[in-house]
């Protein structure tokens, strides 16, 4: 490891960033390293400006952009303390937002279904039950589950924030089958199963291999991913009659603009009015020809 490197893993870790983070922005900066074949310390304004032309002429997306700019301002600015200004390293204008997938009840039940492990099961069932982020998963342990209270304690949320979500009966049952069955239990719901990594949680990576591997023997063309049931766990309570304050603290949205999209998408409120289709007087037979007058 080198020392800069070392530097920007102990500024991340003073500041509590979370892990997916830290590994995005360590990625982002080795990348913009390699680009010019020197050590990031060793560039500055004009290789910024250079880079970020590259990557919108390579027509990566906003996204990836954003994640690489916000890398290299937290580079620049907190790790090696250079006077530059926003402006200096601009990030660039945020899409409008897009709606998010979200798939039925039946196909939720068939991608756990498909599930090809038990442990993977177990994963699909917990994202879907708790409505948690797959870097949230990855930190779940045993005393975060709270049997009493029938509540699961998320303790490694967004921004450091702690909240509690209702624990299913369904779900604590197959949480005690699942964990049964681990050979090695060191506190982990979800421990790493390599040996090298003996002792430490499963990674985000394991969690999208359950997801991707589920949809594709359901026969589900969606784009799944872990976040996918996140936002169906959201949009299923709004279908149930949740309301919005109640999905917002289970969520931990500290914005209810943010959650209020899942409203949006809820079938219940789409339904909430008659199709003008089928209030409109029989104007065709069965057929598609014209009905007799």
């Amino acid at each position: 490891m080198t020392q800069l490197k070392k530097k920007v893993l102990e500024e991340l870790e003073r500041r509590n960033y979370s892990k997916a983070t830290a590994r995005a922005y360590v990625g982002a900066i080795r990348r913009f390293a390699e680009h010019f074949h020197r050590s990031p310390d060793q560039l500055g304004g004009e290789q910024i400006r250079e880079y970020q032309l590259h990557m919108v002429e390579r027509g990566l997306a906003t996204k990836t952009v954003m994640i690489q700019m916000a890398a290299l301002r937290f580079l620049f600015v907190k790790v090696l303390r250079r006077r530059y200004c926003r402006d200096d390293l601009p990030l660039p204008k945020s899409p409008k937002r897009q709606i998010p997938m979200v798939l039925s009840r039946e196909e939720v039940a068939r991608l756990i279904a498909c599930a090809s492990n038990l442990r993977h099961r177990t994963i699909l069932m917990t994202l879907y039950a708790t409505g948690m982020r797959r870097a949230e998963l990855c930190q779940l342990r045993t005393e975060d589950i709270d049997k009493e209270r029938m509540v699961v304690r998320i303790r490694h949320g967004k921004g450091g924030k702690e909240r509690e979500v209702p624990l299913s009966p369904k779900l604590l049952d197959q949480l005690r089958t699942y964990y049964r069955s681990l050979k090695h239990k060191n506190g982990w719901i979800f421990p790493s199963l390599q040996e090298r990594h003996r002792g430490e949680p499963m990674t985000d990576k394991a969690v999208w291999h359950a997801c991707e591997s589920a949809a594709r023997r359901a026969g589900i063309t969606k784009h799944v991913h872990p976040h996918t049931l996140r936002h169906c766990f959201a949009t299923h309570l709004f279908d149930n009659g949740a309301d919005l304050p109640v999905v917002q603290r289970l969520m931990g949205h500290a914005d209810p603009r943010d959650t209020m999209i899942y409203l949006e998408l809820s079938t219940r409120t789409l339904r909430a009015a008659p199709n003008p289709l089928e209030t409109l007087e029989s104007a065709t037979a069965p057929g598609g020809e014209p009905a007799e007058s």
